[in-house]
């Protein structure tokens, strides 16, 4: 309870913190610029969003179906969809990525968002993080890399879904633990869209992965992390593991969840073994 006033305390502060036209709803703009073949950005609220793809085809900003809503910080259905110990942050943006099925957009292995922000300050210790959740669903951080420059971050991701920048209070421990947990549920739910070679390597790596959490060997579990990435990449398409991500939902892009699963927990023991 003590650890959700705070949250409360530190969204009220750092939202009075902000100009008041920057968290109007009339205000939140789209302005659209492709940087490549491969990736475009977005512009909102003195923030940009871009986005970065290993190999796409049909990107455009009407078949990326992008679109922006402010969140009500006080409203207990969305209050719900947060972790305990997290909370909102001073910039109250969801980024719905949510492409028509008739867009024709498909990619390949992991799509990059890397959000940069002036309204929100960074420090070394900043508890601010991308979170993700699937549309109406809970949010879970999916940070993969954060830094200076106002606040900069960046995730990965296999699919699509909603993304905010959120407080993260929970303990770096109680974070990897969940991470840890979320993997491993992936691997065992895709099980059989892979070849049992491989999904038993990705077992047995993955078992190392947890000891070496378990007995604090940081060292080990982020180089286990490294190894558990080369082996999806190694099988991905073909017989190995799906790796495609279609707007007709007709595909399963499993070696992008589990890839960006693997680099987000990655995250959090590189910032545990650095306090």
């Amino acid at each position: 309870m003590k650890m959700n006033r705070f949250s409360v305390f530190m969204c009220l502060f750092l939202l009075a913190a902000l100009p008041a036209a920057a968290v109007t709803p009339g205000s939140v703009a789209i302005a659209p610029s492709l940087l490549g073949g491969n990736s475009i950005s977005v512009s909102l609220l003195g923030t940009d969003v871009s986005l970065s793809f290993e190999n796409v085809t049909g990107l455009n900003l009407l078949s990326l179906g992008l679109s922006v809503q402010l969140a009500n910080p006080f409203d207990p259905a969305f209050q719900a969809r947060l972790p305990a110990g997290t909370g909102i942050s001073a910039l109250p943006v969801i980024v719905r990525i949510e492409p028509p099925a008739w867009g024709g957009l498909s990619f390949r292995g992991v799509a990059s968002i890397d959000v940069h922000t002036h309204l929100l300050p960074y420090l070394p210790a900043s508890p601010l993080r991308i979170f993700s959740a699937p549309l109406g669903g809970q949010f879970r951080d999916v940070t993969v890399d954060m830094g200076p420059g106002s606040y900069r971050a960046r995730s990965t991701t296999g699919g699509f879904s909603e993304f905010l920048i959120a407080i993260d209070l929970r303990p770096i421990n109680q974070v990897i633990a969940s991470k840890s947990g979320a993997l491993e549920d992936l691997l065992e739910d895709y099980e059989a869209t892979m070849p049992g070679s491989v999904y038993d390597d990705l077992e047995d790596l993955l078992d190392a992965i947890q000891a070496d959490i378990a007995s604090n060997d940081l060292e080990g579990a982020i180089a286990g992390i490294d190894d558990f990435v080369e082996v999806v990449e190694d099988n991905s398409g073909g017989t190995g593991i799906p790796n495609q991500w279609r707007a007709a939902r007709d595909r399963q892009n499993v070696a992008g969840y589990l890839r960006a699963a693997a680099l987000t927990l990655r995250f959090s023991l590189v910032l545990k073994s650095a306090t």
